[in-house]
């Protein structure tokens, strides 16, 4: 064997060990949710079952040791930083993008945060794992008070169980996330005032503002034995100023889910959908869409507006820094969209309806 594959083979079998070491590692047989078995909980895992099972151990191994990533540059520094308001009050609606997959809503007084990261690294260990190249665009310091917190599903760039810590600390705030993230969040701090539901649920979260939980093509694991233990989802925000349809991590598929949240719960006046780690294809397809895929599920959801996320603060795949932006960019020409229907911000930016 070359010195070189030596070399990442090493590195590959470390990651997977740090992260199977981490202190708390469930066993094989524990559980995060306890429940009746459904159209997608068999008693043990939950499924999609419009997808196909997530990649094994080995396919994983393929990638890692085969891989051809891009280089991302160490620091991509943005250059707005977002001071919000304490309440945006009445039918207007305030999003901050915080970074990657995290925002902070405001509207009709309450204060809303979509998978806050704040961590330097998406990972359960502190030296190893991706790291972010751009600072948040809201200075944990600066947030105003913070009443909810949605978290769409336990990959660690989504559900940052430190965060979740200082967020209950600083502001007491519910956090709201499909079933059986409830236990990994309380697993790490018993304070977090966290509550689990199934897709389809409803929660008011304050006058005129509730979600519901839908569906989305993706899976679930915080390390090598919890495969699929606790559900993922994508967020269907009612608020005075219309409907917010919000997917954190999605494979495009057929199509089928974004048709259905169309039907059942459109219409929606915005779409906030990831854009990017999607390479390579054979690997990725079934759990994150591509910007071409991506404005399909735009027209799919029947949104009038759309933002995107999920790319340019950590390298998760192997695409540039700088693909998804680009790609985006040609797949609205292609559908004849015109940039301000599907927007691109950067971390600190801020966009008002």
């Amino acid at each position: 064997m070359r010195l070189f594959s030596r070399r990442r083979l090493f590195a590959g079998f470390a990651a997977i060990g740090a992260i199977a070491g981490v202190f708390g590692l469930r066993t094989a047989s524990s559980r995060y949710y306890d429940g009746p078995v459904s159209d997608h909980f068999d008693g043990t895992r939950f499924f999609d079952p419009h997808s196909s099972p997530p990649k094994n151990f080995a396919t994983l191994m393929r990638w890692y040791m085969g891989r051809e990533k891009a280089e991302w540059p160490d620091s991509v520094p943005s250059p707005h930083s977002d001071t919000p308001p304490p309440r945006v009050a009445g039918p207007e609606w305030r999003l901050s993008y915080v970074g990657h997959a995290s925002w902070l809503l405001q509207t009709a007084g309450l204060n809303i945060l979509v998978d806050p990261v704040w961590a330097r690294r998406v990972s359960p260990v502190s030296f190893l794992g991706p790291t972010r190249v751009n600072d948040p665009g809201v200075a944990f310091d600066a947030l105003p008070p913070i009443d909810v917190v949605l978290v769409s599903h336990c990959h660690y760039d989504h559900l940052d169980a430190a965060t979740l810590s200082r967020l209950a600390a600083a502001h007491g705030c519910r956090v709201i996330t499909p079933l059986g993230n409830d236990t990994i969040i309380r697993d790490h701090d018993p304070s977090i005032r966290v509550e689990a539901h199934d897709w389809g649920d409803r929660v008011e979260l304050g006058p005129g503002v509730a979600v519901t939980l839908a569906p989305m093509r993706h899976w679930a694991a915080r390390h090598l034995l919890d495969r699929n233990k606790a559900l993922w989802a994508a967020f269907v925000i009612e608020t005075p100023a219309g409907r917010i349809y919000h997917v954190a991590d999605s494979g495009y598929g057929d199509g089928s889910h974004f048709r259905s949240a169309r039907e059942r719960h459109g219409p929606f006046r915005l779409a906030v959908l990831p854009i990017g780690a999607y390479e390579p294809r054979w690997f990725m397809s079934e759990q994150h869409m591509n910007p071409e895929e991506s404005v399909k599920a735009f027209r799919d959801c029947g949104a009038e507006l759309a933002l995107a996320h999920h790319y340019g603060t950590v390298q998760l795949t192997d695409e540039p820094i700088d693909a998804p932006v680009k790609a985006l960019a040609a797949a609205r020409v292609a559908a004849g969209i015109a940039p301000e229907r599907f927007r691109v911000l950067q971390p600190g930016e801020v966009w008002t309806l």
